[in-house]
């Protein structure tokens, strides 16, 4: 975190305030959100210049997709971005309540909680090697953000590792309320994982409905989602005195007037719009589960960043442990998304075979109609005309003479 308050070296360190705005930090990410707009608008006033603008091939075949949103149903963004803005917000609570430890290793739970939704409400059909993926990937973030947590108390308190995990996984506090305040915690967390599931879930739904770019419905989440902070900031400035979190003018100083703050959160906002571009792209092209799993791996390039930059360094046993976490997480997401095979005992009959199953069901009406028209326009690029032979279309070649 950054100190914005009583900073310098002659002051108390005591008395230090850090940025801790999670308002302005919510509104941050649905400002880098609605920053996906902005090459959107390029390109319509680009094309309005043009005499007759021509559409791209994949933005031809993406308005031959499905429906157009257009009116009110603009508006169901508003439920995708209604769940961030929630499980968000939950997910933050529950950080108050738990240790990082108990918060990274619940986190696991939302692979989880998107499949099943996936299944239930988008009827998809996942395989027992999938389910069993899903399973590894949560297990695998449950080890890393353990993990985690135990090198940096061996670090920071400079504890025995055996002191450290006894008092990392003991649950049992002297005083009740501890516990019944990490319960209090979790609770919160799974709550919020059930949030995020039907935000992936609900764009997934959305998209497969409407013909609709990734960058658009970042954008219109981003809209609904800065319109909904925006409208009970002034709710949340009466309670300022509770808090510091809603104390919006002091807030507002300490990102402005900090150089530092204000470039990160500039920086923060554009990676979470790059970030959620990619996340809706692969929902759109392969499913909303397959993202979950692939988003859990972010986590591994980040400590692999971290130990780079000197912020993340090797303790051992944990590191072990960190490592083998990381293992499955690798695992279960390639599996899932068929890039390894599965173990033979649950693989489906069409990977016995090596044959992928899309190849020999039956083809769908929806899909036979695409395939025709690629084959048109295929044809329609490689045919030959008579006028590129020299010819006009109705030149005649006389049929050969009889003896």
């Amino acid at each position: 975190m950054q100190c914005v308050e009583n900073c310098g070296p002659l002051d108390d360190p005591t008395t230090r305030v850090y940025f801790e705005q999670p308002v302005w930090q919510t509104l941050q990410m649905f400002v880098g959100e609605v920053g996906c707009f902005l090459p959107v608008l390029y390109t319509y006033l680009k094309n309005k210049r043009n005499a007759a603008p021509m559409l791209a091939d994949d933005e031809a075949e993406e308005h031959a997709k499905g429906l157009q949103l257009r009116g009110w149903k603009i508006l169901l963004f508003f439920l995708p971005a209604a769940c961030d803005l929630a499980g968000t917000t939950l997910m933050n609570v529950g950080l108050l309540y738990t240790p990082v430890s108990i918060y990274q290793m619940t986190r696991g739970a939302l692979v989880l909680w998107v499949g099943i939704f996936s299944v239930i409400f988008l009827r998809r059909r996942l395989f027992l090697y999938q389910w069993l993926s899903l399973i590894t990937v949560m297990i695998g973030v449950s080890i890393v953000g353990l993990s985690g947590s135990l090198i940096k108390k061996v670090i920071s308190e400079e504890s025995t590792i055996p002191d450290v995990l006894r008092r990392s996984l003991s649950l049992t506090t002297s005083d009740p309320s501890d516990g019944a305040r990490v319960l209090i915690g979790v609770l919160f967390i799974l709550f919020a994982q059930l949030f995020t599931a039907a935000q992936f879930v609900i764009e997934e739904k959305v998209m497969a409905k409407y013909s609709v770019s990734p960058l658009v419905a970042v954008g219109l989440e981003g809209t609904f989602g800065l319109i909904s902070v925006l409208a009970v900031m002034p709710l949340l400035y009466t309670m300022r005195d509770l808090t510091v979190w809603f104390d919006l003018p002091r807030g507002w100083r300490q990102m402005i007037d900090n150089r530092n703050v204000l470039v990160s959160s500039g920086i923060i906002a554009l990676s979470i719009g790059f970030f959620n571009f990619f996340g809706l792209s692969v929902t759109r092209s392969v499913s909303a589960t397959a993202r979950s799993t692939i988003d859990t791996c972010r986590t591994l390039g980040i400590w692999i960043i971290s130990l780079g930059l000197g912020w993340e360094v090797l303790q051992f046993p944990f590191s072990l442990l960190q490592i083998t976490g990381f293992a499955l997480l690798v695992y279960g997401t390639f599996v899932f998304n068929n890039i390894v095979l599965p173990p033979a005992f649950v693989r489906p009959s069409h990977h016995h075979a090596g044959v992928d199953e899309s190849l020999t069901r039956p083809l769908l009406a929806e899909e036979e109609e695409d395939r025709a028209i690629l084959a048109g326009r295929h044809l329609d690029e490689t045919a030959v005309l008579p006028s590129d032979e020299g010819r006009t279309g109705f030149d005649v070649v006389p049929p050969p003479t009889r003896g």
